[in-house]
């Protein structure tokens, strides 16, 4: 297989925005670890390039090339991040031909693979035109992916109830229900945008990839689910989203987290955050403060600094005994560490897999995209945590769910499903597993190439 890959060159397109980015980079790393004769030529923005790269840990065979991102010079950013999203996506396939030159003009070697974010559909059509195998990956909740091949049934569906009918049209996922729905899939006419549009294409775009690689676990997946997406992809890899052995652990803990979390008892911490790109709105960060003030627990809430303006006067002063809050938390480390009881998140695909992976039971407050049928999942599929009640954070609802999960007999069978959860997934990462077949028959694609 080593030589089979000596004058490979993949270029990986990666989508330049939220959380997605470092995933990609993560199963970049493990292929170039595996091939490290293969090049990899990875195109992303100059802003998400420069998060990125370079780094200690990047090995030799991996190369950063910067596209443009499709903002005009002098335009004025509104404040909503499907903005910018659209605005890259418009660049279409001509932009990323350009960082394709790039890599061929410093590498000397034709391209031979094309691994993409799935949301930057415009990739198939340069592998197209590269006559070169198509592997989009998917980065969202897995189970989201089946969403995009049944659009028609989802859009009537939703507007012929009133959110809370099952979806028992899903293979698998009957438990979904219109409220759980992404929006960018609903809109039509005037309200599409290019990001919705790209996202409704998926249904037709993806069965034309070589494979298609999920970033979860196929020990959690539905039996109908996957064997309903096998009927339609071509094949269908899942690859465990798992740090890479060449990645180093979260930036110090320049805000003493661990250290803080070390002094707290066993199970007894709430941990709060909302990801990268979520801002709840002011009525619901005051909530939450007033919840974790009166419910009594100790909590760790990461924070984003131009929001901490928002907390009620004096609460931090109040709750400096039992509770800390900063600007950022190394999540990983957090969730992994015994004293973290209970994670309050907003269902991003990456918090959702660490939490699962470290058997902390969520309660959850969905704001968009797959976050929302994340949330069913987890409460209705795995059942190892609840959506928060109402959908939005209210005082209230908050402490229920707080007290449901760390102290109430009725929260015994979520806790223990989530520890159940992270043996499954422990077990799964095993050299003999599942998704280290699958991952090597990704190295097979790219070395048939």
């Amino acid at each position: 297989m080593s030589n089979s890959l000596e004058n490979k060159h993949v270029v990986v397109i990666a989508f330049p925005f939220g959380s997605h980015p470092m995933p990609l980079l993560n199963l970049v790393l493990k292929l170039a670890h595996a091939a490290p004769k293969c090049s990899f030529s990875f195109i992303s923005t100059e802003k998400s390039n420069a998060t990125l790269f370079p780094k200690p840990y990047i090995p030799n065979n991996i190369k950063a090339y910067s596209i443009n991102d499709g903002i005009p010079e002098g335009h004025v950013l509104g404040g909503h991040p499907v903005e910018q999203v659209c605005l890259f996506l418009k660049t279409g396939h001509e932009n990323l031909h350009k960082g394709i030159d790039l890599a061929l003009a410093e590498t000397k070697r034709r391209v031979t693979c094309i691994i993409s974010d799935a949301f930057v559909t415009s990739s198939l059509i340069v592998a197209q035109t590269l006559n070169v195998p198509w592997v989009p990956v998917w980065f969202p909740m897995s189970c989201s992916l089946s969403l995009y091949f049944y659009i028609d049934l989802i859009r009537e569906q939703c507007a012929n109830s009133a959110g809370n009918r099952n979806f028992n049209f899903l293979p698998g996922l009957s438990k979904m229900r219109a409220e759980d729905m992404p929006l960018d899939i609903l809109y039509v006419g005037e309200e599409e945008t290019v990001f919705s549009r790209t996202l409704v294409s998926l249904g037709r775009v993806l069965p034309q990839a070589k494979a298609v690689v999920i970033n979860f676990f196929l020990e959690l997946e539905p039996p109908e689910f996957v064997q309903d997406m096998r009927s339609k992809l071509q094949s269908m890899l899942y690859v465990v989203p798992l740090p890479s052995p060449l990645l180093p652990s979260s930036d110090t803990d320049t805000n003493g987290c661990l250290s803080w979390l070390d002094k707290q008892k066993v199970r007894s911490v709430a941990y709060v955050c909302f990801g990268t790109v979520v801002t709840p709105p002011p009525h619901e960060i005051n909530a939450v403060a007033e919840a974790l003030e009166d419910s009594g627990f100790s909590f760790l809430w990461s924070l984003k600094e131009h929001q901490m303006g928002l907390l009620p006067n004096g609460f931090l002063e109040r709750t400096n005994m039992r509770g800390k809050i900063v600007s950022w938390a190394p999540q990983s480390q957090v969730l992994a560490h015994e004293s973290v009881g209970v994670f309050v998140t907003h269902c991003g695909c990456n918090s959702v897999t660490e939490s699962i992976c470290n058997g902390v039971p969520m309660i959850c407050r969905p704001f968009f995209g797959d976050q929302g049928t994340a949330a069913r999942m987890i409460q209705d599929v795995w059942e190892f945590g609840v959506i928060i009640e109402g959908r939005k954070f209210n005082k209230s609802g908050l402490i229920k769910s707080l007290n449901l999960i760390q102290v109430q007999e009725e929260g015994k069978k979520i806790r223990d499903n989530a520890l159940k959860v992270k043996k499954t997934l422990q077990d799964a990462a095993r050299p003999e597993g599942q998704a280290a077949q699958d991952f090597m028959t990704l190295v097979d694609v790219i070395s048939e190439s």
